[in-house]
């Protein structure tokens, strides 16, 4: 039996349960014949549905459970248990990272807290119920471990750049980002600000420089940090992907959104499918509270002064994909609206010939004074279009 086949069923198995089921299967050769082994762990959520009916078994016979039967065990399973919460299988307190622990997470939460802790460093990730009845918990190897790839493989951040707008264009650079979830995301998002363009412009009534980035830097960050933090750890079958195109950059999350949040309410509700994982995170200001990294990440856009398009949001069974749009294009639009038509025709001139001097501009302006074009030509500089040159009592411009 092919891989192709056993991956087909595993899925099959995963898209038909509820809550899902993700079982190991392999094959075994006995006396000669090929055994398919399914291998699945208990759920702590009880009963589990296939295909939205529930079964029990007798003897040698599958029975249907009864609306009686069903209720019975939904009260015994208790309240529902999150799967960061749940202890993390093969894992012990000799896999936190402890130093990382002490060093670098433990500042950070006294500063966001505004006063020291007391007690041990296991005292305290116990507090914030990464350590339960004093066992490594999911969250825990994710947040704090020496190596989570080690138990989650696909528990990491891969990111592709792409030169065009598109996959199948020629692909400038991948990249894996690795360790614990903080890790991740001081990584990730350092190399997405270091490759995103920005554009400088003088303020109005001021000569200080305006700094104009082709995304909102709070929406890249707080859109890792929600797919980091909420993506499916479950399925171990995909990853955390990011595309950066030449016009957008796409989030990719395993996970489709929680049930009765939608692409148009996302704004107005809150849920998570990792809330020991996302409240931890707010503690220390990696994530916004009370489900507010939405309505800041609309009114960044909003507020952005080249108008990039709204982000858009697709979900399907399996995924949530979260694009958000690049204003490259309209940075040399947003210089050409501060130039008169004198400029922009000595724009075209300077992008064809590289340079102009004085007699130049009036060469294509004609009818103005020396006075206006140097008037003209230095109001460009200021703005920091052109830069100029001079060689003995030459002096000509030239594109910044």
């Amino acid at each position: 039996m092919g891989e192709n086949t056993l991956e087909k069923l595993a899925n099959r198995i995963k898209h038909h349960t509820d809550p899902k089921i993700y079982p190991s299967i392999s094959t075994e050769n006995i006396d000669g014949n090929e055994i398919v082994v399914i291998d699945v762990e208990e759920s702590l959520e009880k009963p589990v549905f296939y295909r939205n009916r529930a079964y029990k078994r007798v003897g040698k016979s599958t029975h249907k459970l009864s609306s009686s039967e069903i209720r019975k065990l939904t009260k015994n399973s208790g309240e529902k248990v999150y799967w960061d919460e749940q202890r993390c299988e093969d894992a012990s307190l000799d896999d936190i990272d402890w130093h990382f622990v002490k060093d670098e997470f433990i500042p950070l939460y006294e500063e966001r807290i505004e006063k020291d802790t007391e007690g041990k460093p296991k005292d305290i990730l116990r507090s914030l119920g990464c350590i339960i009845d004093g066992k490594v918990t999911n969250a825990s190897i994710l947040l704090f471990g020496k190596d989570p790839q080690q138990f989650f493989r696909n528990s990491y951040v891969a990111l592709a750049r792409y030169k065009g707008e598109r996959v199948g264009t020629r692909r400038l650079d991948y990249k894996e980002f690795k360790g614990n979830i903080f890790q991740q995301i001081n990584k990730c998002s350092e190399y997405i600000r270091e490759h995103i363009a920005v554009m400088s412009r003088l303020k109005p009534g001021e000569i200080r420089r305006e700094d104009i980035p082709e995304y909102g830097t709070f929406s890249i960050r707080e859109l890792l940090t929600n797919a980091v933090c909420h993506r499916d750890y479950s399925d171990q079958g995909s990853k955390v992907i990011i595309k950066m195109f030449s016009d957008s950059i796409e989030f990719y999350n395993p996970g489709t959104l929680p049930e009765g949040i939608t692409p148009e309410n996302i704004t107005g509700e809150q849920h998570s499918r990792n809330p020991t994982i996302a409240a931890l995170l707010a503690k220390v200001e990696y994530i916004e509270e009370l489900g507010e990294g939405w309505d800041k990440i609309i009114k960044e856009h909003k507020d952005h002064p080249l108008n990039p398009d709204p982000p858009e949001i697709e979900s399907s069974e399996h995924s949530t994909t979260v694009i958000i749009f690049s204003t490259e294009e309209k940075f040399e639009e947003e210089k050409e609206v501060e130039l008169n038509e004198r400029q922009k025709n000595a724009l075209k001139y300077l992008e064809k010939h590289g340079k102009i001097t004085n007699s130049e501009y009036r060469d294509i302006n004609p009818g103005i004074s020396d006075r206006t074009a140097l008037r003209d030509l230095e109001e460009m500089r200021e703005k920091n279009i052109v830069v100029r040159k001079v060689a003995g009592r030459k002096t000509h411009y030239e594109l910044l």
